[in-house]
């Protein structure tokens, strides 16, 4: 199971290597050439024995205009020790493999993704020795994936999008989305994109919306929610459980977005048992404004 944001935010391009390439393409409108094939690599640096030195992933890309080295490293916090290390990573790589070394940086925050986008210049003003500029992925460029369609034209992105932006006003309907094109893939790619987005929503209530969201489309991921999931199912029967956590979803979707919930609405909700009108109710929650619109007709 993944256990960080640190660990999600890196591991999702060993899943899915090709998403890097499409987020160079897409997201920084960077002309990266379309790759042939992408295989990673070891990421231990470590030259000599006292020296331990690992990049978070490395990938090999083959192009028609060459072979590439991607380096990828998850930034969770400005840190100037980097103005050293991410210069000898590349020049290690390059003497290592005689390939060109390209640096990706990714993170969930604004303020590192500013940081992290300033070149490293060593030497002296008017004669750089070196000058290092990494392309950084962060909330800034990463697009904001609240359609159901944009999510299920790409998953890994719309994954990508939850990673980064899984806070604020727009994180229920990103996280909804995301959840209904994750029914569209295959069950082991789900679970472990479940797992990413899981490890990267620092925020409790979106990390508890995200779990109901996956409780209620029965995700039976590798997490420990997974197994007490399970045990209610048995427990209580199967429908039953299912409408349970939807109907908790619908209710915990209005309060993270701070949408009072009169007593006669939260009744009402807990009591359905239909699974169509929660899944129609969880629906307009994410864009209600007040929660008696769950009800209203149309």
């Amino acid at each position: 199971m993944v256990g960080s944001s640190h660990e999600a935010l890196h591991r999702i391009f060993q899943k899915d290597p090709a998403l890097l390439t499409r987020a160079l393409q897409r997201v920084l409108d960077v002309p990266f050439p379309e790759p042939r094939e992408i295989a990673a690599l070891n990421v231990d640096l470590t030259e000599i024995e006292p020296v331990e030195r690992r990049v978070d992933t490395l990938l090999r890309a083959e192009t028609d205009e060459g072979t590439y080295l991607l380096v990828v490293e998850s930034q969770g916090k400005v840190d100037d020790r980097k103005r050293g290390s991410w210069p000898y990573y590349l020049s290690y790589l390059y003497e290592k493999y005689r390939c060109e070394p390209v640096l990706i940086v990714i993170t969930q925050s604004s303020a590192t993704a500013r940081w992290a986008s300033r070149p490293i210049r060593l030497g002296f003003p008017g004669w750089h020795s070196l000058t290092v500029r990494p392309l950084v992925l962060g909330p800034d460029n990463v697009p904001v994936i609240t359609s159901e369609r944009q999510a299920e034209r790409d998953v890994p992105l719309a994954v990508l999008s939850a990673m980064t932006h899984g806070r604020g006003p727009q994180a229920p309907a990103i996280l909804e989305s995301l959840a209904s094109a994750l029914r569209t893939i295959d069950p082991d790619s789900a679970a472990v994109f479940v797992q990413f987005v899981d490890s990267c929503l620092a925020d409790p209530q979106a990390k508890q919306m995200w779990r109901d969201l996956m409780t209620a489309i029965q995700y039976f991921w590798r997490h420990p929610l997974a197994e007490q999931v399970r045990e209610e199912g048995r427990e209580q029967g199967l429908e039953q459980g299912r409408a349970e956590a939807k109907a908790e979803m619908i209710l915990h979707i209005l309060e993270w977005r701070g949408i009072p919930v009169p007593d006669a609405v939260r009744d009402r909700v807990s009591a359905c048992t239909d699974l169509d009108q929660l899944e129609l109710w969880a629906q307009r929650a994410v864009h209600a404004t007040d929660a008696a619109d769950l009800f209203a007709e149309k």
